[in-house]
């Protein structure tokens, strides 16, 4: 106990109130913020304490004593207080979790942006397959880290570098689990990652270890490609194929796809719907990662049209570059976003004029310069930021699409916009990942 809050019992009777921004509900002990897990709104639970700040306690719901109707039972033996931490709302029904997730988003809206709007957070659905299909809710997680202690698998604890040991991950796909790691031992490591794609089949291990001479690879239940430990920078790597549109695209290693096998087709959809791309436009995708929007925005605009992928990641720009190696009217610039953006202009000519900016790759002289027609963006948790915003309303003329999973970073990039003269059109929430508190968000904005 606290030396300076002797006076603050270990566990608390407490009237649970609004849902928070990470996977917390709201109550309050003698007029302190208390963010209570493992409680929904409207239930009244003794908690256990489990951090004291200055101005805020932490605590772990322990028993329930009066629940909600959308309270279930966790369908997980690991999931609760004290144990794993990948999950947040298995103690609520699906339709519970998408209203909190709406209620959040909500929040963040009109707290960090004076954004007033109607969330409704909607299903992503499960790609049909045979007769695999997981239960709603589990089975769809298509990369899961896991941590590795003693040779022993398991999951983190929430807030915390403890392992709990699992046998199995209910949220993983399917052909995760048909690997069989968290059966075997893994002496030497310090995380296996188990990647499937969801379309076609190819499955990855990727291991983490201080010296990689030293992991012990156990013989897996079916045949995967390997990452053992760091790779040297620009070696080659093993890959998984995803199929979007039709198209293949190639992610090495341990790089970022999304986890719902339903997720990456259903936002490229929603993207093209969002900024209605026209023949001959000229098209900007900022953190395009391995090219999934250069690559339907590409199919869209045609050839006298123009995309421009940026991204900072050496192993993501080469797997874009060879993903969209037949596409001449795509160029992938790699290179922070904030400094490419800075120096971007566009030629108006035609596609062959490209792109112009210091790093080189001139437009043809006397092209006019222009604006692009539409803009996709889909930064890390942490946002774009205000001058990676305000460089792209220098260079967006029609619409921007903002891809985002997290609420927060997103409203406060939605308030930069504003500043600008730019304003939220429509906002669709997806629910990319059903039993814990994060959702994908696509903002559209068009100029005020």
């Amino acid at each position: 106990m606290s030396e300076t809050e002797p006076d603050v019992p270990d566990v608390l009777e407490l009237q649970v109130g609004d849902v928070a921004n990470g996977g917390f509900c709201v109550a309050r002990h003698e007029g302190r913020v208390v963010f209570v897990r493992h409680a929904l709104p409207g239930e009244r639970v003794r908690a256990q304490v489990t951090e004291r700040a200055k101005n805020y306690l932490r605590a772990d719901a322990v028993e329930i004593i009066e629940a909600s109707p959308d309270r279930v039972e966790p369908p997980c033996p690991f999931a609760g207080p004290g144990r794993c931490g990948g999950c947040d709302w298995q103690h609520a029904s699906l339709p519970a979790q998408r209203k909190m997730k709406a209620a959040v988003v909500e929040e963040q809206l009109r707290r960090l942006a004076g954004i007033t709007r109607t969330v409704v957070v909607e299903e992503v659905p499960y790609p049909v397959d045979g007769d695999v299909v997981p239960p709603p809710g589990l089975g769809w997680r298509t990369r899961v880290q896991f941590a590795v202690s003693g040779g022993t698998v398991g999951l983190r604890k929430h807030r915390s570098h403890d392992i709990e040991p699992i046998d199995e991950c209910l949220i993983a796909h399917p052909g995760v689990e048909l690997m069989g790691i968290e059966h075997k031992r893994w002496p030497g490591a310090s995380g296996v990652e188990g990647v499937v794609s969801a379309s076609t089949g190819d499955r990855l291990v990727v291991l983490r270890g201080r010296d990689r001479r030293k992991i012990r690879v156990p013989r897996l239940d079916v045949p995967v490609r390997l990452v053992r430990g760091k790779p040297e920078p620009g070696a080659t790597l093993p890959y998984v194929r995803e199929s979007v549109s039709g198209r293949l695209f190639q992610v090495s290693g341990s790089g970022f796809w999304q986890v719902h096998p339903g997720a990456a087709q259903l936002l490229a959809d929603a993207v093209l719907d969002a900024l209605e791309p026209k023949p001959g436009d000229i098209a900007l995708d900022l953190y395009c990662g391995v090219g999934l929007f250069a690559g339907v925005l590409a199919d869209r605009i045609g050839p006298d049209g123009l995309v421009v992928g940026v991204e900072s990641d050496g192993q993501a720009v080469r797997d874009a570059r060879f993903n969209l190696r037949d596409l001449p009217n795509v160029s992938i610039e790699r290179g922070s976003v904030e400094d490419i953006v800075a120096e971007l202009e566009f030629g108006r000519a035609d596609a062959s004029s490209r792109t112009q900016n210091k790093r080189g790759g001139g437009h043809q002289g006397g092209a006019r310069v222009r604006r692009a027609d539409v803009v996709v963006l889909d930064p890390p948790r942490t946002g774009a930021g205000r001058d990676v915003v305000e460089h792209v309303t220098r260079l967006a003329d029609r619409k921007v699409a903002y891809v985002s999973c997290d609420p927060a970073t997103l409203a406060r990039d939605l308030a930069y916009f504003s500043e600008r003269g730019w304003t939220l059109d429509t906002l669709r929430a997806f629910d990319a990942f059903p039993m814990t508190r994060h959702v994908e968000l696509l903002a559209t904005l068009v100029r005020g």
